[in-house]
C-alpha cells in the first residue's frame, strides 16, 4: 500500500471568470430577445412547437454551413468521433440539446400568454436551483463546486421571486400552470450547459459542440411536432413574412456558443446567474418598451424581476469559487 497525493485543481483565473460572466450576461439579454421572437412566432403560427422547430431548424442549417466551411468545425467533428469511440465522452453527454428544445418550445407555447417577464422569472427559478445541484455533482467541465451559503440564499431568493412575479395570477390556474413549463425548462438548462461544456472540452471546438446541441434539439422537436400534428392536426397559422421572426435560431447559436465556451471558467451556477441577470434586464426592457397584449408587467412582476437581480448579485459576490479537489488518499497497488 502506498500513499498517493492527488492535488486539487487550481482556482480559475479571475480575469477569465470575469470575462466569462460579462459574455454570459450579454448572451442572457439575447435570450430575452429570442424569447420574444419565438413567442410571437408561436402566436402567428398558432403552434408553439412548430415555432420551436423553425427556430432550431434554421439554427441547425446555419451551423452545418459554418462547421463544414471552417477548419475548427471540421477538426471538432473529428475529435467528437474520436472522443465517443475512445469513451472519454459518453453518448448521454451529447443530449443537452434536448433540454434546449424544451426551453425553446416553452417560449413558443407560453410567452403569448405569460409575457417575457413572467416566463423569464419562472425559468430563472428552475435554472438557479438546478445549477446548484449540477455544480455540486460535478457534471460540468469545471468539476465539483462547493455549495456556499450565499449561493443557497441566492437560489432561495429566486424561488421567492417567481412566486412574487406570478402572485397576481394565483387566481388563474391556467396561467399559473403555464408558468410551470418554463420553470421545468429552466431546470433543464443547467444540465444542458454542463454537458455541452463537456462536449466543448472533448472536441476543442465551441462550434462543433453547438452543432451537436442543435442537431439533438432539432430531432427532439421534430419528434414532438409529429406527435402534435397527429393529435391536433396541422397548425392553423401561416408563415409570417417579417424576417425578424426567423432570427430566434441564429440568436440561439450565439447563446449556446458563449455558454459552451465559458462554462469551464465559470462553473454552471455562475454561468447561469450571469445569464439570468441578462435575461431579467432584457425581459423587463422588452415588456416595458415594446409591450404586447400579454406583456403588461405589473408591480409584482417588476418586483419579482428586481428580487431576482438581488439574488444574482448576492450569489455572485459571495466567496471566490474554488473547484473541490480530492484529498490525499491511500490506494492499494
Amino acid at each position: 500500500m502506498t500513499a498517493t497525493w492527488i492535488a486539487p485543481p487550481p482556482t480559475l483565473p479571475t480575469a477569465r471568470r470575469i470575462t466569462g460572466v460579462g459574455l454570459a450576461t450579454a448572451s442572457g439579454v439575447a435570450v430575452a430577445v429570442q424569447s420574444r421572437i419565438n413567442g410571437e412566432l408561436g402566436v402567428r403560427l398558432a403552434d408553439g412547437i412548430a415555432a420551436a422547430v423553425i427556430s432550431f431548424g434554421l439554427g441547425l442549417l446555419v451551423l452545418l454551413v459554418l462547421v463544414a466551411a471552417t477548419p475548427d468545425g471540421r477538426r471538432g467533428l473529428a475529435a467528437l468521433r474520436a472522443a465517443l469511440a475512445g469513451g472519454s465522452l459518453r453518448p448521454w453527454q451529447c443530449l443537452g440539446g434536448a433540454c434546449g428544445a424544451l426551453f425553446v418550445a416553452a417560449q413558443g407555447l407560453t410567452i403569448g400568454t405569460l409575457g417575457v417577464a413572467v416566463f423569464t422569472v419562472a425559468a430563472v427559478a428552475g435554472q438557479s436551483g438546478s445549477s446548484l445541484l449540477v455544480d455540486r455533482a460535478g457534471l460540468g467541465p469545471a468539476g465539483r463546486q462547493a455549495v456556499t451559503p450565499s449561493r443557497l440564499v441566492g437560489a432561495a431568493l429566486t424561488v421567492l421571486a417567481v412566486l412574487l412575479a406570478v402572485g397576481d395570477r394565483l387566481g388563474d390556474p391556467g396561467a399559473l400552470g403555464l408558468a410551470l413549463l418554463p420553470l421545468l425548462a429552466g431546470v433543464g438548462v443547467a444540465w444542458q450547459q454542463a454537458v455541452n461544456g463537456r462536449v466543448r472540452v472533448a472536441t476543442g471546438s465551441a462550434l462543433a459542440a453547438t452543432l451537436v446541441n442543435f442537431a439533438v434539439g432539432t430531432v427532439a422537436l421534430l419528434a414532438a411536432f409529429v406527435v402534435d400534428v397527429a393529435v391536433r392536426g396541422h397548425p392553423d397559422g401561416s408563415l409570417p413574412a417579417e424576417p425578424w421572426l426567423y432570427l430566434g435560431g441564429p440568436i440561439g447559436i450565439v447563446f449556446i456558443a458563449v455558454a459552451v465556451a465559458v462554462v469551464r471558467f465559470t462553473g454552471v451556477l455562475l454561468l447561469g446567474l450571469a445569464t439570468i441577470a441578462g435575461q431579467v434586464v432584457g425581459a423587463a426592457l422588452l415588456d416595458v418598451v415594446l409591450p404586447t397584449t400579454a406583456s403588461h408587467p405589473g408591480v409584482n412582476t417588476l418586483l419579482g424581476a428586481a428580487l431576482t437581480l438581488v439574488a444574482v448579485l448576492l450569489a455572485a459576490l459571495g466567496p471566490a469559487r474554488r473547484r473541490q479537489g480530492r484529498a490525499p488518499s491511500q490506494r492499494l497497488r
